[in-house]
């Protein structure tokens, strides 16, 4: 047997087998409940620069925060 075939068998055999044991194992150790804290600070990655909300009283009459624009066309909808 050459080497090319040699090596050829490997690979379609057991090199196959490693690969997919690897997926499953990564696929596994992601969603172990001790990854929980590396999963929700993923998840949370595209909200860190965002600017917390102030919170509104709704008793401006120059309102900024946009309470009232989205009120009054909800109601124009109506």
């Amino acid at each position: 047997m050459d080497t090319y075939s040699l090596l050829r068998e490997i690979a379609d055999s057991w090199v196959l087998l490693a690969m997919f044991s690897f997926f499953v194992g990564a696929g596994l150790w992601a969603f172990l409940p001790s990854q929980s804290n590396a999963r929700r600070d993923a998840r949370m990655i595209p909200f860190r620069n965002d600017m917390p909300l102030k919170n509104c009283a709704q008793t401006c009459t120059a309102c900024t925060c946009g309470h009232r624009a989205t009120k009054s066309e909800g109601a124009e909808n109506d």
